[in-house]
């Protein structure tokens, strides 16, 4: 049976909120860039910093290793 793949905001490594890391992880893509993305985003008239912290209120936590480990 195949593994639903879900967004969730990193525990791991995150710098601020880890929703950055979490959407890298979940695109198989390198946080740095997807950083990258929305500090340009954050420039082009504040965009970025609206979606960063949306994403963050929206985006559940990363479960416990312990409980991901079932």
């Amino acid at each position: 049976m195949e593994e639903v793949k879900r967004l969730y905001r990193s525990r791991d490594e995150k710098i601020i909120g880890g929703v950055c890391a979490g959407i890298g992880k979940y695109f198989n893509v390198d946080p740095v860039l997807v950083r990258l993305l929305f500090v340009i985003l954050a420039w082009a008239g504040g965009l970025g910093i609206v979606l960063y912290l949306v994403a963050w209120l929206i985006t559940p936590l990363e479960p416990e290793k312990s409980a991901r480990k079932k």
